[in-house]
């Protein structure tokens, strides 16, 4: 086997807990707060206050807010991470170019070249950490051989740490074995007897290899301090995003649209330089006093200056007087899906039916407003009215009940092709003109014989029920019961009826 290549001069740069820092940026809040990011039912992070109060990673959610009440728990964003991770390693670039990316929070460069420029590795340290502050700062640098060695001298660091060159194995001989970041051995090996990652170091290679495999060799070379790898610097990609201030802040819709128009020129056409397409945006707003708001939008196909327009006044429409009370100061465009130009450009022979239609419902939607044009979605529910779900055209499809979840009780295929948005008043009754209904053991009181729709008197020549439907029998508030009926009229028709408290009521029809 050749001889491994030796460690790499680093310095890493560590944000402790950089998802809760991350959301912190996102929503511009306070750091006091005690905060817990959670995936998986798991705490991944937190904040400062949140440790005081006896929370820290790894514990369960309902752990975590037992020891702490007050506690504000925080789904896991990784694409939040990234994003607002993203200025500091632009910034660091800045500096010293050639940064590799290990996590959002985490990153590595060679240290030769800063450490030449100011001085002495301490010295670049100090320049890199200083000139972060402004970003989010509370950052940590460790400098060693091997990325591994210098991320556990950042760990450790108050807030540099410089291992002697050749000094790695020492530096992390008394560390415990679960810094190798792996669950399996973190908790075998203290078992065995082997606490620290010298006494992990110690052993011999052909024995871990026999035991633990190639994967334990890797670990066993980085516990003694021969992290071989490389730092692989990123390619730093094309600066997509355009933003635009305003001095004074603006108050108005229009004039907001009137003056982003140029910055979203801009946008599309470095976006066009790249060989690229928007098919996502987010437009971030920022008001006088500190309020802001940000959305997704998406596109059918994708995103034209006119477009990109449309979008910032809908988002400052309907977050006027709400989420945003003072003038607009700053509008920021982001791209958050691209895609290819190529597959955007107009076909040899004109425009196809789907871009047509695509161009013509933009424009409607243009005129009318955001939800002036929607589009129907199936979703989930018992009843047929709430699972007719309008979108706007081109957004995504949010259902607030989701169609793939079971719901006992909902009506199976074939559904009723014309469902009435607001059930209309029918009334049903026997051979004898006496009203229908249904006993406390689910029994009809007649036999159903004349359906009256308004002014309107079917003769039915068959029916079929009850079925009991019952929601929220807990909440008085939001409780619903009723019966559905399927009955069929002599001329042929068909309909869903639901029979409740309040009498009989038509909820579809079948055409």
């Amino acid at each position: 086997m050749p001889p491994a290549a030796a460690p790499t001069r680093c310095l890493v740069l560590w944000f402790p807990d950089w998802p809760v820092t991350a959301w912190r940026l996102a929503e511009d809040a306070p750091p006091a707060d005690a905060v817990a990011v959670v995936e998986a039912n798991e705490v991944v992070a937190c904040s400062t206050a949140a440790y005081g109060e006896g929370v820290h990673p790894g514990q369960r959610r309902r752990e975590a807010q037992a020891r702490c009440p007050e506690l504000r728990v925080v789904p896991a964003d990784r694409l939040r991470d990234e994003r607002q991770f993203a200025p500091l390693v632009d910034r660091v670039e800045q500096v010293a170019p050639g940064v590799q990316v290990v996590r959002p929070g985490l990153a590595a460069l060679r240290v030769r070249g800063p450490a030449r420029y100011y001085g002495g590795e301490r010295q670049a340290a100090t320049a890199l950490l200083d000139g972060l502050d402004d970003l989010g700062g509370g950052g940590r640098a460790g400098v060693a051989d091997g990325i591994f060695t210098a991320e556990q001298a950042a760990r450790d660091a108050d807030p540099i740490l410089v291992v002697p060159g050749g000094g790695s194995a020492d530096f992390l001989a008394p560390l415990p074995v679960s810094r190798l970041g792996d669950a399996e051995l973190a908790g075998l090996l203290p078992r065995l007897g082997i606490k620290r990652l010298g006494d992990f170091a110690s052993m011999d290679a052909r024995q871990v290899r026999d035991r633990f495999g190639d994967r334990g060799v890797r670990l066993h070379d980085l516990a003694g301090g021969r992290d071989s790898r490389p730092v692989t610097a990123r390619t730093p990609p094309p600066e997509l995003a355009r933003q635009i201030e305003f001095e004074p802040a603006l108050t108005l819709a229009d004039q907001v649209a009137f003056s982003v128009r140029a910055t979203a020129e801009d946008f599309v056409a470095g976006l066009a330089a790249a060989n690229l397409v928007c098919t996502e945006l987010r437009v971030h707003l920022l008001a006088e006093e500190g309020e802001h708001c940000e959305r997704v939008w998406l596109h059918p196909a994708c995103f034209d200056a006119a477009a990109v327009v449309d979008r910032v006044r809908w988002q400052l429409q309907a977050a006027a007087g709400t989420v945003i009370g003072s003038g607009l100061v700053r509008v920021r465009l982001e791209p958050v899906a691209v895609d290819a130009i190529s597959h955007h450009a107009a076909g040899l022979f004109g425009a196809g039916a789907d871009e047509k239609v695509h161009h013509v419902l933009s424009r409607v939607q243009a005129m009318l407003g955001h939800e002036g044009v929607v589009t129907p979605t199936i979703g989930g529910g018992r009843w047929l009215a709430e699972r007719q779900v309008l979108v706007p055209w081109g957004d995504r499809a949010v259902l607030p009940r989701p169609a793939g979840r079971p719901w006992p009780g909902s009506l199976p295929d074939p559904l009723p092709a014309t469902v009435f948005a607001d059930r209309r008043r029918v009334e049903v009754t026997d051979a004898n003109g006496a009203r229908v209904g249904v006993d406390d053991r689910l029994l009809l009181t007649g036999t159903p014989a004349v359906l009256a729709i308004g002014a309107a008197r079917l003769r039915l020549a068959g029916w079929a029920g009850p079925w009991p439907v019952a929601e929220h029998g807990w909440d008085p508030a939001r409780a619903t019961a009723g019966c559905r009926f399927q009955v069929a009229d002599d001329t042929g028709g068909a309909w869903l009826l639901v029979l409740d408290a309040d009498g009989w009521w038509a909820e579809g029809r079948y055409d």
